[in-house]
């Protein structure tokens, strides 16, 4: 996309003239890394594809939110883009972000979109969360005040979009690594507290050591089109915390 107005930065990795699928929707589609099988009914990806089968396409909407300075845009420059910048580049409004990846026969966009953590950015929030099939609430690990804030953030978020999978994302782990065991523990329990209040997986991640940012898009993935991922799941405590089965 090209288009830019004063409150939305957009920028894109690859253009797709695909239109958002709404909330909650399904698409048939072939493929996926680190998928196997659905045995619920839903939608399945296979190995194969058929000689002269029509090209899907299909963009998957994915909001992020949470407090300032806690990584949201490093996460997704990171996954869109595999960079990685120190410098912390503050969002004014909402930034806007593509990925699109092809799965066989089908071509998926991730159309990411970025809230500042600013209070007086709020008011766009149905901006990003509308139509979004997951929305990643993500908090600083080695912040407790920022995962502290994901109570405002999902009752606001959830009043514009009751439908979208919740992600609960823990970001810089690297940091929270080093931080004393006691402390790690103790946001390690509120933070799978909320994620069950939330029936939302619970992720750690980090940009700059590149853990499960990757992962974390392809378990969004899955969980869009109800397959069955075979990503391992981590309970920890020595290791970054992944958790999204029977959530």
């Amino acid at each position: 996309m090209s288009n830019q107005t004063a409150t939305i930065t957009l920028s894109s990795s690859s253009s797709s003239s695909a239109a958002p699928i709404p909330s909650g929707s399904r698409s048939r589609t072939n493929s996926i890394a680190d998928a196997g099988p659905s045995t619920n009914g839903h939608p399945t990806l296979s190995n194969g594809e058929e000689e002269g089968e029509e090209k899907n396409s299909v963009v998957i909407k994915v909001g992020m939110v949470g407090d300032s300075q806690i990584g949201k845009t490093s996460l997704m420059v990171k996954y869109v883009e595999g960079s990685f910048d120190e410098d912390y580049i503050q969002t004014l409004g909402v930034n806007f972000m593509e990925k699109t990846i092809s799965v066989r026969r089908t071509t998926i966009t991730f159309s990411i979109w970025d809230l500042g953590g600013q209070r007086e950015f709020v008011n766009m929030l149905p901006l990003v969360c509308n139509d979004a099939v997951a929305i990643l609430f993500m908090f600083d690990l080695s912040r407790k005040s920022t995962l502290n804030s994901i109570k405002e953030w999902y009752r606001q978020a959830r009043g514009f979009n009751k439908s979208a999978i919740p992600f609960l994302i823990g970001t810089k782990y690297d940091e929270f690594a080093r931080m004393p065991p006691d402390e790690q523990e103790e946001i390690t329990k509120q933070a799978k507290r909320f994620a069950k209040a939330m029936k939302s997986s619970l992720i750690y991640c980090s940009t700059s050591a590149s853990i499960n940012v990757q992962k974390i898009f392809k378990i969004v993935l899955a969980k869009a089109f109800d397959l069955k991922c075979v990503i391992p799941e981590i309970k920890g405590p020595d290791e970054p915390i992944l958790l999204y089965v029977d959530v």
